[in-house]
């Protein structure tokens, strides 16, 4: 499964760029890149802090770095009002993402809700219709988006 995007700068840069593959409620948005030094690895360890060492920081090892894809969800209050309809729908999002493991090429990955659920036809909030629905559209959306970077 790919990583969690974390930082508000990645998401802001993943956001920036148009979406490369929108759906129904949905939207993906890409930034292909080979990250410089990975979230784990970023931090420099120190050694031991006391002043009569002879401890220098810690580089990260060469094979820490290198090309991984994160994945970060929004899903804002406006379109799932329920916080139970809005994990629901990260548990899907993060599902897919395993399922579609093998396909992620490197970089900075956002799925993005972009429209509201109908409530007359979804009445509650974590209903086995909402969740078959999430699932349906959002392997869908991937395997767009996939086949889209594929041809660019």
């Amino acid at each position: 499964m790919p990583g969690r995007l974390l930082l508000k700068a990645d998401f802001e840069r993943a956001l920036s760029v148009p979406p490369c593959s929108r759906s129904t409620h949905f939207a993906i948005h890409h930034v292909g890149r080979c990250l410089a030094i990975p979230a784990a690895a970023a931090k420099v360890a120190v050694v031991n802090e006391l002043s009569t060492s002879l401890s220098t920081p810690v580089a990260p090892a060469v094979d820490d770095l290198g090309c991984e894809s994160l994945l970060g969800l929004v899903v804002p209050k406006r379109h799932a009002r329920r916080a139970v309809t809005r994990n629901l729908i990260k548990r899907q999002v993060r599902a897919a993402g395993q399922r579609h493991e093998q396909a992620f090429e490197p970089g900075l990955w956002v799925v993005r809700l972009r429209s509201v659920f109908d409530t007359k036809r979804f009445v509650s909030a974590a209903s086995p219709a909402l969740c078959e629905a999430v699932r349906l559209e959002l392997d869908q959306l991937f395997v767009h988006a996939f086949k889209r970077l594929a041809r660019a």
